[in-house]
């Protein structure tokens, strides 16, 4: 049986299919993992942060974009407000303005970090015109060494944060002292010899007075994240969760304070990948998401094994922004922010911030008008409004997927190109599944676009569903620039919010599924 909510529109397209049999677990496996509403949140470069909430007056269209995730998850998305800006950032009591120097753009970097952030209260005050119950961690300067500085930046965060009304539900939930600090030796912050046992006496020095001004102690809420290092080697030597336990971080006081681990990743460069058809398929092909954060598994036992949260601090696609070629302003890139995400929740990450900055390339959300090209810095013929970019969809599938549920587990599907997870409720029961295809149909394809056939069965004992509805991420081609449609609807619209006519089909679970290259669909079970 099949029956069609509404079906808006018909593509005419010939389709090649092979057929793979996926087995479904009815319950949770012991192997699943719990998965967050915020799984899927953000880092915010901190020299333009205000441009996000809205300095003065709420930045509607941001709050319209992370309100459509909040509203499908359960929860809005967690910010974390720092980055390379982070150590560059002084507090100046009084001042009412934000005082800041930019590099000048170039074809390369766009839209560069600040060189100089000078800030008031108003700064921070600014977090007032967040959603209601956003949770925020912050960061303070480090790398300058000079601890008055971070003392009187800590502050100024937690004078904000006690004057928001309890209505807000706003919760500061961390501070992050320093950015990166294992790229210190390369940009001048602390001498080539500087090592994770420095580090963590002079993290110890500025912890113990940060903890006295925001404050920080064991029956508050607001604890620290450690780590937010740009790498890791795995090692009890070098930097890395491993070293930062070997080297007792968490029998300082401060450090018995820390909640979390923060790791910094990206997909590389993406230079010297090619056309821009090799480019995206490379960074959402299915074995180039897991290699990327396989390699994270043991600092994910380590730190699971001191009872801490392990989060992706900050990540996206290619670092620097994005590259010129890639970016996340292809649709490609909402497929690997989907598959990325869920897969990095089965490896047992918390959460994903990925990290947004005005005018990055590799953003889900451009929240401001732009006068500048994000792709080589030239002057726009008309500005660009606020916008959201492909990846967003990428959220938005996840966000939806999550929502009332409670667990998540990847399928183990024999194909190169299809991933495949379920989501359970709270109770182990099987809810959803997403299926996503990651291979690559670009405008120069021609007219046969592959399809993948899934054949769905259930592989333990039990009830059966015997319905399920199909939802699709639909996508003309990789390099495409817009008109992605998620259930034939869209968020490409001047105030963020969804437009279109649901389109959602309900079939039978044995008549299986087609899912075209460069498509995710999402499945609703029901008996």
């Amino acid at each position: 049986m099949r029956s069609t909510i509404i079906l808006s529109y018909i593509v005419f397209v010939t389709f090649q299919a092979c057929a793979i049999n996926v087995f479904i677990p009815l319950t949770a496996p012991t192997n699943s993992s719990s998965i967050s509403p915020s799984h899927i949140s953000f880092s915010i470069e901190q020299d333009r942060w205000t441009d996000w909430p809205g300095a003065t007056t709420k930045n509607e269209f941001v709050s319209n974009a992370l309100n459509n995730l909040a509203s499908l998850a359960g929860e809005p998305p967690r910010l974390r407000i720092g980055a390379d800006s982070e150590d560059r950032t002084n507090f100046q009591p009084g001042l009412k303005l934000t005082e800041t120097v930019f590099a000048p753009p170039s074809a390369a970097t766009p839209y560069p970090e600040a060189e100089s952030v000078v800030v008031g209260e108003a700064f921070y005050k600014a977090a007032q015109n967040l959603l209601p119950g956003t949770h925020i961690t912050w960061g303070v300067n480090f790398k300058a060494l000079n601890l008055t500085a971070a003392f009187l930046e800590a502050g100024a965060i937690a004078d904000a944060f006690t004057s928001f009304p309890a209505s807000s539900g706003l919760s500061l939930d961390a501070i992050e002292i320093g950015n990166e600090a294992d790229l210190y030796t390369n940009n001048g912050g602390r001498p080539a010899n500087f090592t994770i046992a420095q580090y963590v006496t002079q993290w110890t020095s500025f912890a113990s007075n940060v903890s006295l001004t925001v404050p920080i102690g064991p029956n508050t809420t607001t604890k620290f994240w450690g780590g937010a290092f740009a790498g890791s080697d795995h090692s009890s030597t070098g930097f890395s969760p491993q070293g930062l336990f070997a080297n007792g971080i968490l029998s300082s006081t401060p450090g018995n304070l820390i909640n979390t681990i923060s790791q910094h990743v990206y997909s590389g460069s993406g230079l010297g990948c090619g056309s821009i058809s090799t480019c995206i398929q490379d960074l959402m092909s299915k074995a180039f998401v897991r290699g990327n954060l396989s390699q994270f598994i043991p600092d994910v036992a380590a730190t699971q094994a001191q009872g801490l949260t392990y989060v992706l601090g900050e990540t996206n696609s290619y670092f620097d922004h994005g590259t010129n070629v890639v970016g996340n302003v292809f649709p490609g890139a909402a497929l690997w922010a989907l598959d990325y995400a869920l897969f990095a929740s089965s490896l047992g990450i918390e959460r994903l911030y990925f990290h947004e900055g005005v005018g990055y390339k590799y953003n889900f959300i451009q929240p401001v008008t732009l006068n500048l090209s994000i792709v080589d810095g030239t002057p726009l013929a008309e500005p660009l409004l606020p916008h959201i970019q492909p990846a967003y969809y990428g959220a938005i599938v996840t966000a939806e997927a999550i929502g009332k549920t409670g667990r998540v587990s990847e399928l183990s599907i024999n194909s190169d190109v299809v991933s495949g997870y379920a989501f359970y409720t709270n109770e182990g029961q099987l809810s959803k599944a997403v299926f996503v295809n990651s291979e690559g149909f670009f405008s120069n394809s021609g007219a046969n676009r592959t399809s993948v056939h899934l054949d769905i069965n259930f592989a333990s004992t039990g009830q059966s569903p015997s319905h399920m509805s199909v939802k699709r991420l639909e996508i003309g081609h990789a390099d495409d620039t817009d008109g992605l449609t998620w259930g034939g609807q869209t968020y490409e619209t001047p105030n963020a919010q969804v437009s279109g006519t649901l389109s959602v089909i309900t079939s039978d679970v044995g008549e299986g599924l087609d899912i075209p290259s460069t498509q995710a669909v999402l499945l609703t079970f029901s008996t």
